[in-house]
C-alpha cells in the first residue's frame, strides 16, 4: 500500500474526487461544484525526461488519469532525447505560457537548467520535480522519486539469494555523474559487502555512450576475462538491454544471473525467455499521479512534503504476472 501523501494532500485529492462524483450524478451542492470548478481552471504542464522511454510514457499515463479525476487541465511535453539542451526550450516555453504548476523530470547530469527553472519559479508557477531533480534545494516545492540507493540494496539482496551467496558479479552502469544510477550502484555495492561477503564484485564498467551495443561489449569482455562469471547488475534500462544481449551472444543466458533496473516491455520479454532473472522496478504511474496531486495541493495553499517517496519492487519470473506487480511494469502507450 502506498503512503506517499500527507493527510492534507490526500484531503485535496479526496475533495476533487468527491466533487467529480457529485457532478456526474447531477448533484448541486455548491461547495462540491466549486471544488471541481476551481480544479478545472487550474492548468498544469508535465515535462517528462523523454517521450521515447516507456518509463516516462507510464508516468504520463498516471498523470493523465489523475488529472482527469481531479478536473485539472494537463499538457504533457517532452524532448525526443534525454538531455538539458532538449529540455531547456520546453522549460523556457513554459515560462512564457505560465501554467499554474509545472511538473518536470529534469536532466540531472548538469546544472544548466537551474537558471531556466528558477525563472519559472520566480514568475509564480508552482514547481514540482518528479523522478529526477536539480541539485539546488531552493528549487521546487517537492521532489517525487524512489530511493535509488534502496533499489540498489534490494537488487543486491535479491541477486545474492539467487547466487546462494557465492560467485563473481559484473557491474555495468552509465557514465559517472548521473545521481540516480550512481546511487543504485553505491547501494548495490554497500549491501553486497555487508550481507554477501563471499560474492566478489568486479570493477564497475561505464557505458559512457549510453548504448546497448557498448553495454553488450562491456559484459562480453567481463565474460571473456572471467569465464566462471555467475551474475551481473545493470543499473539502467539501456544497460539492461545491452547486458542481456551480450549474455545471450555468449550463450550464457540463465548461467549468468542478470539483475536489472527498470521493467519495460522488452525487459519483461527477456525475463520470460530466461535472459533476465531480476528487475528492480519503480512505479512511474504513481509518480505522475502524485505530481498532479502535489501541484493541486500547492495551488490550494496546502502544505506539500519536501519529498514524496514512491515504492520499488523486485520482479522475477515467478511474480511478473501477478496483479500486485502489474502497476510496476512500464507501458508503451496509455490505451
Amino acid at each position: 500500500m502506498r503512503t506517499t501523501l500527507t493527510a492534507a494532500m490526500a484531503g485535496v485529492a479526496a475533495a476533487g474526487l468527491a466533487a467529480g462524483a457529485l457532478t456526474a450524478c447531477g448533484g448541486t451542492a455548491s461547495g462540491a461544484a466549486g471544488t471541481v470548478g476551481a480544479a478545472s481552471r487550474r492548468s498544469m504542464e508535465l515535462i517528462v525526461g523523454t517521450r521515447s522511454d516507456d518509463f516516462y510514457v507510464s508516468m504520463e499515463c498516471g498523470a493523465q488519469r489523475e488529472a482527469r479525476k481531479l478536473g485539472v487541465s494537463l499538457t504533457i511535453t517532452g524532448p525526443a532525447g534525454f538531455g538539458a539542451p532538449e529540455q531547456k526550450q520546453l522549460i523556457d516555453e513554459a515560462g512564457l505560457t505560465r501554467p499554474d504548476a509545472l511538473l518536470v523530470a529534469p536532466a540531472t547530469d548538469t546544472p544548466a537548467l537551474d537558471p531556466d527553472l528558477r525563472r519559472v519559479q520566480q514568475a509564480g508557477t508552482k514547481l514540482i520535480f518528479v523522478d529526477t531533480a536539480p541539485a539546488d534545494p531552493a528549487l521546487g516545492l517537492t521532489r517525487i522519486s524512489s530511493d535509488n540507493a534502496a533499489g540498489g540494496r534490494l537488487a543486491a539482496d535479491s541477486l545474492g539469494r539467487l547466487l546462494a551467496g557465492r560467485g563473481t558479479v559484473a557491474v555495468i552502469s552509465v557514465a559517472r555523474g548521473v545521481p540516480a544510477t550512481d546511487a543504485r550502484v553505491r547501494g548495490f555495492r554497500q549491501e553486497m559487502a555487508a550481507r554477501w561477503p563471499r560474492i566478489r564484485l568486479l570493477p564497475e564498467q561505464h557505458d559512457n555512450a549510453d548504448s546497448v551495443t557498448t553495454a553488450a561489449a562491456l559484459i562480453g569482455a567481463d565474460i571473456t576475462a572471467h569465464p566462471h562469471l555467475r551474475g551481473a547488475f545493470a543499473a539502467s534500462v539501456i544497460a539492461a538491454g545491452g547486458v542481456a544481449s551480450g549474455i545471450a551472444r555468449a550463450r550464457r543466458s540463465g548461467r549468468v544471473k542478470l539483475a536489472t533496473f527498470g521493467a519495460d516491455p522488452q525487459q519483461m520479454a527477456m525475463m520470460r525467455s530466461g535472459t533476465i532473472q531480476l528487475a528492480i522496478a519503480q512505479e512511474p504511474g504513481a509518480e505522475g499521479a502524485d505530481a498532479v496531486r502535489a501541484g493541486l495541493a500547492a495551488l490550494a495553499g496546502r502544505p506539500v512534503p519536501k519529498h514524496i517517496a514512491t515504492p520499488l519492487v523486485a520482479i522475477t519470473r515467478r511474480n511478473m504476472d501477478s496483479a500486485s506487480v502489474r502497476p510496476y511494469v512500464y507501458v508503451s502507450s496509455c490505451g
